[in-house]
């Protein structure tokens, strides 16, 4: 962390959040960070809100390879994302005076829709029927056509997104230290005609998944890029895979993955 002190702060422009922030510029300047306007220039890009306020720092910065992203809560609880509250300054402080804090690698995804460039995901990329019919897509993995899916929609989740979307849908939690994505289904329809697999499984970090979506009526299918919707008409061809690039995030040292599971669902 020594050679890291250049500090963005992303967050909403609410009053209210304004005056609970204060207070970090203070601890910034105590520790010797420079609080930056322009996240180009930070090697630590910090969210303050929850998860979803992660998830966007990281998308708006443009997932850089770069720099440490940490997350502070301004809830009441921890999130998968947030390692500290907002009004607890006194854990911070004793994280970076006594070294506590570690790097974690998360690994994201690598979307491709019809070839109009690639998108990134830190959670899930999912696709769903936009009106009130089923959505047919054809499954490819690698070169083999595995299924032909027909129902609401799928999700496909990083490791880290396992714990959100996907495990609504009765997905696996999945260890993040293993670079792979994990195909959900939503509301399938199995019968003589579309017949798939029925449960989530998981895909190897050398693996290509294609999804060809089959229109007829249903040409303007909601894809989701983790907390963002992607709007693109006459979707044929998606292909995703695990990316080569994964995000560096600060971790302490008493915070694994699996101990924010245990402390978010058990």
């Amino acid at each position: 962390m020594e050679n890291r002190r250049n500090l963005f702060l992303y967050h909403s422009q609410d009053d209210d959040l304004l005056t609970k922030i204060s207070p970090l510029y203070d601890l910034a300047a105590r520790y010797g960070f420079t609080i930056v306007d322009d996240f180009r220039k930070a090697n630590i890009i910090t969210s303050v809100g929850g998860d979803g306020e992660f998830l966007q720092a990281v998308r708006k910065t443009g997932f850089r390879q770069d720099c440490l992203y940490a997350g502070i809560s301004t809830k009441g609880s921890l999130g998968m994302y947030c390692d500290f509250r907002i009004n607890d300054t006194s854990k911070m402080i004793e994280a970076i005076a006594n070294e506590q804090l570690e790097i974690r690698r998360y690994p994201i995804l690598d979307v491709m829709v019809d070839g109009q460039g690639t998108f990134h995901c830190l959670n899930e990329f999912s696709i769903r029927s936009a009106i009130i019919k089923t959505l047919v897509v054809d499954v490819f993995v690698d070169q083999l056509h595995f299924e032909t899916f027909r129902g609401d929609g799928m999700i496909v989740s990083t490791p880290t997104g396992s714990t959100a979307y996907n495990k609504s849908v009765k997905g696996s939690i999945v260890d993040p230290k293993l670079s792979c994505m994990q195909v959900s289904e939503l509301a399938s329809l199995n019968n003589n005609r579309y017949r798939t697999l029925g449960s989530s499984f998981i895909l190897g970090g050398d693996r290509l998944l294609t999804l060809m979506v089959v229109s007829k009526g249903n040409d303007h299918p909601t894809m989701g890029m983790d907390n963002e919707a992607l709007s693109i008409r006459h979707i044929e061809k998606i292909q995703i895979k695990m990316s080569g690039k994964k995000i560096k995030t600060v971790k302490l040292k008493d915070n694994s993955f699996w101990e924010k599971v245990k402390r978010t669902f058990l």
